[in-house]
């Protein structure tokens, strides 16, 4: 069995390219993907060649963990039945030396039931921002909610509408102007315009390097920093000002099987809207063009692949 499938060959080495697929086995789903999303942060830096060393990593792989899509074939006792909608968080499932370490960004996938989540087909392309909200969920679960987060663009905006519903009423601090808008329920402010220092629980979902040493002097004493980015850069900070705060500092990594349940529930119920978030859209056999925009265009906060055209 063949598919379309994003192949990264090496740093902006990217196309559309046919690849194999191994044979489900008991308990596997195949999925045919409707919307797959581009991350602008993991994917990111295998684009340009910037990730550090990741266990699994290397080229030619698929990139992708934010696909969403219907079930075409069950194998065995899977819980799911042909017709049935899914998000799948990427899969591993491809012949011909192409690695999936993250693995979504295929026409077709091959994938074990217990890894997808049933979501309502009514999602369409929202569905594939599942991962990045139980990202945003699991950052929030781990301790105290937030009163500032650091960058308004999807995972900034997921984490202030999350901690809004959990009863949070957050201030988020975002350094370009075209990014303050499409907020609803708190305050998009830049961070030279808050006099503030007095915060007891900060979310950096930027990414920046060197960012610690401007929060510490925002913080009440005993607050916390919760670092919900990928950093490549070695993280480090003026310890006398640390010291003095009693910093904590806390790292939110990948969501887990509870956080993407709780988000689905806020959903369902009404609680967290996705609405606003997709803001460009491309054809897969368009994915070269749309992977370099989704990185280099900052009005672009998720690029949606549409594979109702690819094989």
């Amino acid at each position: 069995m063949d598919t379309d499938a994003v192949i990264l060959s090496g740093p902006q080495s990217l196309k559309l390219g046919l690849v194999g697929l191994k044979a489900p086995v008991a308990g596997d789903v195949v999925v045919r993907v409707r919307h797959s999303g581009i991350s602008t942060g993991t994917e990111k830096l295998f684009w340009l060649g910037t990730m550090p060393p990741f266990p699994g990593m290397g080229y030619p792989l698929v990139p992708g963990y934010e696909s969403f899509g219907e079930v075409v074939e069950t194998c065995g006792e899977t819980g799911l039945t042909v017709g049935d909608h899914v998000f799948v968080p990427g899969a591993n499932c491809f012949e011909d030396g192409v690695r999936g370490l993250f693995g979504g960004a295929s026409g077709l996938l091959v994938t074990p039931a217990a890894r997808v989540a049933k979501l309502d087909a009514g999602y369409g392309e929202q569905g594939a921002l599942l991962a990045l909200a139980a990202t945003a969920y699991h950052a929030l679960a781990g301790g105290a909610l937030p009163d500032l987060i650091i960058g308004h663009g999807t995972l900034g905006r997921l984490l202030a509408r999350i901690a809004l519903a959990m009863g949070a009423g957050p201030t988020v601090w975002e350094i370009d102007a075209a990014r303050r808008s499409g907020a609803e329920g708190y305050q998009v402010i830049a961070p030279e315009d808050d006099a503030r220092r007095d915060y007891k629980v900060i979310l950096d979902a930027s990414g920046a390097s060197g960012l610690l040493d401007t929060l510490v002097p925002r913080l009440a004493k005993g607050g916390e920093v919760v670092l919900c980015g990928f950093y490549t850069a070695p993280i480090s900070f003026a310890f006398p000002p640390a010291f003095m705060k009693e910093l904590r500092l806390r790292i939110a990594s990948e969501w887990q099987p509870a956080d993407l349940d709780a988000t689905r529930r806020l959903l369902d119920e009404g609680r967290l809207s996705l609405d606003g978030l997709i803001t460009h859209r491309a054809a897969a056999a368009d994915a070269g063009a749309a992977y370099t925009t989704a990185f280099t265009d900052p009005t672009c906060l998720k690029m949606i692949l549409d594979w109702s055209a690819a094989a």
